[in-house]
């Protein structure tokens, strides 16, 4: 508390000013504020993940330090940073000194074009990567031509699958005559097929594929009726937007007069097939039987985690016809998957 003070003289008053009770005179240093404590911030909380990966992703440094290990890749990266020789001193060389004009390096890794040389230390853990959901020999070799390379690589895809008992399984007769093909839409979402598969270990599957970019979406339904197909047709569409065409069989739901009421409402052209001929709706149809091989091949998890894996490489694996992925063809992007989130993979975007 600030106070005034009278001090008494012999003859004279004295008023002084005391800024509290210590303090006889007061100064400038005196009004200064007096300076807060210091906080010792704590450090923060762990945050646990929602969910683990089964197996540690591929780092770069770890690619790195694989290449700095094979006897090839060291030298070829040598050869990089300082110059190629006039000769190539050995037969297993030749693959890369054919390609040397294409070749770079990037923290310690070699790249041919976008895609990563995987080292001969590292090619089984890629190999297993590309094998996890067994996507058969094709979709196999078209995934790694975007992101890995390595000499020999399509021998080793090749072997994965004929070694694998779970790829080994009986293959679908092929069709007895030859069928006119569906024309292919100009634009994505255009026309699509529905069709219903079940009972199926228990469940009743709705398949539906678009025409143009061949994304494929599969649910769990707890009956075939008219309205369950329904009720699943109206969150996809929430999605994706209404089609022009839906192209189905002469199925119980869907030639309801709920099913027929659906589709009017929404300006959408119902197309059925011929009756007893499935291959006239061979889109759908050829997805009842992909789905069904990939759900006997992926048997671990609950039924939404295998049909979440199944559907997730199915929308990331190029088409061996068109050479674009579903997910390229509708969403106009590529999807990130656990293969390209690895730090190894992500060299090929810079």
């Amino acid at each position: 508390m600030l106070r005034w003070s009278l001090l008494l003289g012999a003859n004279n008053y004295q008023l002084c000013y005391r800024p509290g009770k210590e303090l006889t005179t007061a100064d400038a240093l005196s009004h200064l504020p007096i300076a807060n404590p210091v906080a010792n911030t704590p450090p923060p909380l762990e945050v646990l993940l929602l969910e683990s990966v089964p197996n540690a992703p591929i780092h770069a440094n770890q690619i790195a330090a694989l290449t700095q290990k094979d006897p090839v890749l060291s030298r070829v990266l040598q050869w990089l940073l300082h110059g190629w020789p006039h000769e190539v001193p050995r037969d297993y060389f030749i693959p890369f000194a054919n390609r040397r004009n294409e070749l770079s390096t990037h923290k310690g890794c070699v790249l041919w074009g976008s895609r990563i040389v995987v080292p001969v230390l590292a090619q089984e853990d890629v190999l297993k990567l590309l094998h996890d959901s067994h996507p058969g020999i094709v979709h196999m070799k078209a995934l790694s031509r975007s992101y890995v390379w390595c000499s020999g690589m399509n021998g080793q895809i090749e072997n994965a699958v004929k070694c694998c008992t779970t790829c080994q399984q009986p293959r679908h007769a092929p069709s007895r005559a030859p069928l006119h093909p569906w024309e292919w839409p100009a634009k994505a979402w255009s026309r699509i097929h529905i069709d219903l598969a079940g009972p199926f270990q228990g469940n009743v599957f709705f398949i539906l594929v678009d025409s143009h970019s061949k994304w494929l979406e599969v649910s769990l339904l707890c009956s075939m009726s008219a309205n369950a197909a329904i009720n699943t047709l109206h969150l996809i569409f929430a999605t994706h937007g209404l089609p022009d065409i839906i192209v189905s069989d002469n199925g119980a739901a869907f030639t309801s007069a709920e099913f027929k009421e659906f589709t009017e409402r929404n300006g959408i052209q119902h197309v059925t097939t011929a009756p007893y001929h499935l291959s006239s709706n061979g889109q759908a149809e050829r997805m009842v039987q992909t789905t069904k091989d990939a759900l006997r091949r992926i048997i671990a998890g609950n039924w939404q985690t295998r049909l979440a894996r199944f559907l997730l490489s199915q929308h990331t694996m190029p088409n061996s016809s068109i050479g674009n992925s579903p997910a390229e063809l509708l969403m106009k992007r590529r999807l990130t998957t656990f293969i390209a989130l690895t730090q190894t993979f992500k060299l090929t975007c810079i």
